[in-house]
């Protein structure tokens, strides 16, 4: 590890990983595994998500599985309590817990897709830091990372996408200065399109091939992984509120 003045000790940490069980955050699961971190997974996809903790334990880590909805305040706060229980200690949260929604014309979302998407998308990421901080502030140290998403600069066939992805935009400045001082920093990471399950399916081969993107390609989820991992990291000393864009351009 370089020579940081502000860098705490490496230890080995503990980290919850909303919508861990497949995509970018099974590919954050596994990179912080690797790293040496113990991992909670709390997703909806019970089987998958057994799977993903089969895969953090064959590289040396403690992991274990927690069936969430992260839309409930309740199950939220049970899964943080848990990964207490089974760590001793929680100090890292990823949110990649996440739907698309309907890719469809503004006037055929009904309101109840809008709140499906916004109650996933953004109620799911401020319960989880509602449940996760205070253990990481009583520690005097922590890492959270929320995925958002270009999209937040708008499309009018994914408006409730578009507005979700902007709140959490908007979350993560703003918490991103509530704690520094206190040790626990918050920051974002824009993939752009990896490829993952919720971008895959919606593309043909030939335009996964060559989707346009000035680098040539989409990202691989390991890619974001490696961004997440350092801003989930004691390598992490001066960086909150920022979000940061993975996306193989500018801009």
């Amino acid at each position: 590890m370089p020579q940081l003045r502000f860098a705490a000790p490496v230890e080995r940490r503990a980290a919850l990983i909303t919508g861990g069980a497949r995509g970018l955050g099974r590919a954050c699961a596994l990179r912080l595994a690797e790293a040496g971190r113990d991992i909670l997974i709390a997703d909806v996809l019970a089987e998958r998500g057994a799977e993903t903790v089969k895969e953090i334990e064959a590289l040396g880590q403690r992991a274990a599985f927690v069936e969430t909805d992260v839309t409930d305040e309740a199950a939220m706060q049970q899964a943080v309590a848990r990964a207490v229980e089974v760590f001793g200690r929680l100090d890292i949260l990823i949110c990649c817990a996440g739907i698309l929604g309907w890719e469809k014309p503004f006037f055929e979302q009904p309101i109840g897709q809008f709140d499906k998407v916004m109650r996933i998308n953004v109620h799911g990421v401020y319960l989880a830091h509602q449940a996760a901080v205070p253990h990481m502030l009583e520690r005097g140290w922590g890492r959270c990372v929320t995925i958002t998403s270009g999209a937040r600069f708008g499309s009018p066939n994914q408006v409730p996408y578009c507005v979700s992805k902007a709140a959490v935009y908007c979350l993560v400045q703003s918490l991103g200065n509530a704690w520094p001082k206190q040790g626990v920093l918050v920051n974002g990471v824009e993939p752009g399109r990896a490829l993952t399950d919720m971008v895959v399916p919606r593309f043909s081969a030939e335009h996964l091939a060559n989707p346009g993107t000035p680098i040539g390609r989409y990202s691989d989820p390991e890619e974001v992984a490696e961004v997440a991992e350092f801003l989930c990291s004691e390598r992490n000393t001066y960086t909150t509120g920022s979000v940061w864009s993975v996306k193989g351009a500018s801009g």
